[in-house]
């Protein structure tokens, strides 16, 4: 009737099975129930990029972004879920460069960006088929048949569409500001991309420069012209220096003019930074306010006249913020040094004096902007020293070591020390970022800042510190948004600006309002978007006449990311009404840095565009970490591929592991070992339980279509059963709340209750031979626990959950839906809860293990039956409780009796006692043995044996046998006496003392001390 189980199952075997009878039956499209009546669940798939093979990280996402769609579906909602592919941006052009030996821009340029694009096109899909395949078998049901794609066409212009939106809205500038900027891949990052690459290790110098006063330039009496002084300053970005153009003090702290004993020269810094600063003895010449040293020159370290390096000067002549112009200063014009003053400056470390390079990081370029100070800017795009320095031609970090060799030969460094601090690096090539000032577009997404952070708000977020944390904090410190590239492979920015009138700029929102422009040149249908075919387009400028011609700039990856929502159906071109079926998204799932990536470019972008949030609900999942809680990375070797697990373990394994080893949000360690200890723990059990079932069912004829429901009298049944419906409650409560571990911690608790407790409490009830109402209520009890686990455990475990359904259900049911994918999720039978059972229960589990732990301390095995067990309960009104389920206590631990006691002082002096306390609780195990006990005892072993025995030989357990024996007198007196016992058992129709028939299976037992020959040959029909 019911298909045989194997209960050694190969799980990843099985699983290939079910994926192909999902394929063949076309399960997932089916799955997707569109009716009228249906409402819709919207489900957002992060788009990965395709040009490097999935990790275990990948999987990681993808069943947690899968479980709950399946839920959902099981609820009765529509689920559509598309598919989606990131293919534009730095990692596929970095990719491309290893492979063509390329190294810098200069070099794609000389390649031809036709070809290098062509190349990245290409690409970006390398590894589609083995993401499609790595997706299929681990079970994650999505659209791999109609995905969106970043790259398309129909994609790239709607994303030009939003970017039209917010021109029109005056959101979208281009700013000289200061930029992370990656020398490496010769473009600036935006602020969430500089947050994923963070390393807390990073070593750089830590000097102290001295920087000459020109002592002219102050009237204090404290400051003789026959002694050289110098402002002591401090940095940890020597390449910075020959940039310098101020120095900044905090006016309202207290500096100090210092002398060195034997040297004639003084040193001015913060009087509360001395004892740190200074590498000497000194002596205090006197102290002063910062204010006193605004306006105070001094000589600069580098002039970059010398040095033939330009310089240009910050003008707050221009209408509203003061701002750089672009007009160079000549070599005749003189250059002058400033103290100044800044509130930014700290007096926690340095000296209290902060050395001011206008063209290397935000602060400084504010101050130059602030204060009219000259910009100097000596290094390159790609980061290297430009010039007639002894140091040019160098890397930035690589001049560092010249610099503090030509300062210390002009005994200007003070000291030289090292710095391990935090830093930001590339986060895709790991190149050192700089802070650079250079032209850049930007979003102002501060100007919607509020309305982000009130956005904020209705977002559901799991784990929910998130949400007022890590996201809150990032909306909090919210900056606009540098959201173009000087790459190549990318959306490009729509915007043309006229050859003549470089203020002159338009937006462009679609295909079709270019082919409209005048004069237009270049443009070939279809146009492909992509450089260099879209920089060949031309038009006439509608102010001058002039050629109107595309900015360079492509667009940062996070926006082709951000904008799914939209362009995902190409809309507002084509799909509208889809578009609105379809947004905002009651589920998006991905790692915790996307709070800084697609989380926060999804939520900006709707904002912006909707004022409302794309997406209701999100789960943001911790990272992976090896087994000894390091970072996977290739370099160590410890990059876990999913195939080896997935082949090896299975995929439901790994799927279980995921879910249940840590509550999302937590960092959890990863090692095939544990995936492997989830197989055993929980799937062999459930699955031996099934295995259980099944045979015994078969060997019955049970047939739960003709059975009648039974009435359920046992306590073991009504325990269950109301443990069951509590299980469907609790899971379902979880999945609600997009909880998935507690989901699945909740299955594997009841698993081992229902293996551990229930089946072993009940096996002889399936072992009875007539088919009696108690025998049909375990069968019906076993079979409803084991088809509620599977419909229960789809969402996590679909695999092995359609391989239960379909032997258990479909087998017998065909009237039942296809699938256990199709069917509707429990519902909890709230009348078939009983708390005070399940509490009574609990209770005697407890006394049970510690009684065979008492057991277990005086050294008696469980098949021993004792005379009694003694117990103190924590409350008088458990004993109640316990009381009712004596016979289950009485039989689990192999005891006569149980008796109670009210107070720890009735147990004390009692002899021949095991007694163990745990939580207020004492169970004590009478160990003394009578005879008759004795020979209980040895009839136990010999069952025991006995069933080693037939399956040594290969028995059916359904194979009646015949047992002979031959030991001593003690031995046939237990065979004697407990005859009817052992025959029951093991199933033999005979105990025939004396040597076994030819063709038995014999073997030489040892029970009690005593040696026993023990043969069993299979009965006669």
């Amino acid at each position: 009737m019911f298909k045989q189980v194997d209960n050694k199952a190969k799980f990843p075997q099985m699983e290939e099975e079910i994926l192909a009878f999902w394929k063949g039956r076309g399960i997932f499209e089916r799955s997707l129930r569109e009716e009228e009546s249906s409402p819709r669940f919207v489900v957002y798939e992060g788009p990965p990029t395709a040009n490097g093979r999935p990790g275990i990280h990948h999987v990681l996402s993808r069943v947690f972004k899968d479980a709950i769609p399946r839920y959902k579906t099981m609820k009765g909602f529509y689920v559509p879920r598309k598919a989606g592919w990131d293919t534009h941006g730095l990692p596929v052009e970095l990719e491309v460069e290893k492979q063509l030996g390329l190294t810098s821009k200069a070099q794609i340029e000389e390649y031809g960006v036709e070809r290098f694009n062509a190349q990245c096109r290409e690409s970006v899909l390398r590894y589609l088929e083995d993401w499609n395949r790595l997706t299929e078998r681990i079970g994650f049901w999505v659209d791999l048949d109609r995905p969106y794609v970043t790259f398309h066409d129909t994609y790239v212009e709607s994303v030009w569409w939003a970017i039209r939106q917010l021109w029109d809205r005056g959101l979208i500038y281009q700013g000289y500001r200061v930029t992370p900027h990656c020398p490496r891949c010769g473009t600036s990052l935006s602020s969430h991309e500089v947050a994923l690459g963070y390393q807390d290790d990073a070593e750089d110098p830590s000097i102290y420069i001295k920087f000459k006063v020109d002592l002219k330039s102050i009237k204090n009496p404290l400051f003789s012209a026959a002694v050289p002084t110098y402002l002591l300053a401090w940095t940890t970005t020597p390449w910075t220096l020959p940039g310098n153009v101020a120095l900044a003090v905090s006016v309202d702290s207290e500096y100090a003019l210092v002398e060195l004993p034997g040297k004639k020269e003084r040193l001015i810094l913060a009087e509360p930074l001395l004892r740190g600063a200074m590498a000497h003895d000194y002596r205090i010449k006197g102290t002063f306010r910062g204010s006193e040293l605004v306006g105070m020159k001094y000589e600069p370290l580098y002039n970059p006249f010398k040095y033939g390096v330009d310089v240009q000067q910050f003008s707050n002549e221009t209408e509203g913020k003061a701002r750089l112009i672009p007009r160079k200063l000549k070599g005749r014009e003189k250059l002058t040094y400033p103290v100044i003053g800044g509130d930014f400056v700290s007096m926690e470390d340095g000296t209290g004096i902060v050395h001011i390079a206008p063209a290397f990081g935000e602060v400084d370029y504010q101050a130059g902007e602030d204060n009219n100070l000259h910009f100097v800017q000596q290094v390159d795009l790609q980061g290297n020293i430009i010039g007639t320095y002894d140091f040019s031609g160098l890397f930035v970090k690589d001049a560092d070591r010249v610099i503090l060799g030509d300062l210390e030969s002009r005994g200007l460094l003070y000291r030289n020390e090292t710095i391990r601090h935090t830093y930001p690096f590339c986060w895709r090539c790991e190149a050192p970022l700089l802070y650079y000032a250079k032209r850049t577009w930007y979003i102002r997404t501060t100007e919607v800042k509020d309305r982000l952070i009130a956005g904020n708000e209705e977002i559901q977020w799991y784990p929910d510190y998130i949400k007022h944390g890590r996201f809150g904090d990032w909306l909090e410190n919210n900056v606009d948004w540098a959201f173009s590239r000087e790459r190549y492979w990318g959306t490009p920015l729509c915007i043309w600006q006229c050859e003549s009138n470089s203020d002159h700029q338009e937006c462009v929102g679609s295909l079709a309002d270019l082919r409209d422009k005048s004069g237009l040149e270049g443009f070939s249908e279809p146009l492909d978007p992509h450089r260099p075919y879209v920089d060949k387009v031309t038009y006439q400028c509608s102010e001058c006449g002039g050629v109107m011609r595309r900015v360079p700039e492509v667009l940062d990856a996070w926006f082709d990311s951000g904008a799914m929502p939209v362009a995902q159906w190409h809309y507002p071109f084509d799909n509208k009404d889809i578009f609105k079926l379809n947004f905002p998204a009651d589920y998006i799932c991905e790692a915790v840095d996307q709070t800084r990536g697609w989380f926060y470019t999804l939520h900006a972008l709707s904002i912006l565009l909707f004022d409302q949030p794309c997406f209701k609900n999100v789960i943001c999942l911790g990272h992976i970490l090896d087994g000894q809680g390091e970072k996977m990375s290739k370099a160590k070797g410890n990059v876990v591929d999913p195939w080896s697990i997935v082949d090896n373990q299975g995929a439901d394994s790994l799927r279980w592991y995921m879910f249940s080893a840590a509550p999302a949000g937590n960092v959890r360690r990863f090692s095939s070992d544990q995936v492997s200890e989830v197989m055993r723990r929980f799937f062999m059990t459930m699955w031996n339980t099934y295995s259980f079932f099944v045979t015994y069912a078969n060997i019955d004829s049970y047939d739960p279509r003709k059975a009648e429901v039974p009435s359920i009298e046992s306590e073991l049944d009504r325990w269950i059963l109301s443990e069951l419906n509590q299980l469907i409650a609790r899971v379902d409560t979880a999945l609600e709340n997009y909880n998935p571990t507690d989901g699945t911690r909740r299955i594997e608790e009841f698993v081992d209750c229902l293996s551990n407790w229930y089946v072993r409490r009940s096996r002889r009830r399936f072992w009875k031979t007539e088919n009696d109402t108690d025998k049909l209520a375990a069968y019906y009890t076993l079979y409803l626990c084991l088809v509620t686990l599977a419909k229960l455990s789809a969402p996590f475990a679909p695999f092995t959950a359609e391989a239960m359904y379909q032997n258990l259900v479909r087998s017998i049911y065909p009237d039942a839906p296809e699938s256990v994918h199709h069917c509707d999720f429990p519902v909890s039978d709230q009348v078939m809860i009983d708390e005070q059972l399940g509490e009574a229960t609990r209770l005697a589990m407890k006394v049970c293990s510690m009684g065979r732990a008492a057991r277990s301390k005086a050294g008696i095995k469980v098949r021993q039956p004792l005379s009694r067990v003694v117990v103190r309960t924590r409350l008088v009104g458990e004993q109640k409780g316990l009381s009712l389920l004596s016979a289950q206590v009485l039989e689990e631990l192999n005891v006569k009796a149980m008796e109670f006691v009210d107070k720890e002082s009735d147990l004390a002096g009692c002899e021949g006692y095991s007694t163990i306390e745990e939580e207020g609780y004492i169970v004590a195990i009478d160990i003394g043995l009578s005879v008759a006990l004795v020979d209980e005892g040895t009839a136990r072993e010999v069952v025991h044996r006995l069933q080693m025995m037939r399956r040594n030989a290969g028995f059916d357990i359904a194979d009646h046998i015949m047992t002979y024996y031959e030991g001593d007198d003690s031995i046939n007196r237990v065979m004697i006496n407990f005859s009817s016992y052992i025959k029951q058992e093991t199933l033999s129709n005979r105990l025939v003392p004396g040597s076994p028939v030819i063709g038995a299976h014999v073997e030489v037992q040892r029970i009690g001390g005593y040696s026993v020959k023990l043969a069993v040959k299979q009965a006669e029909s």
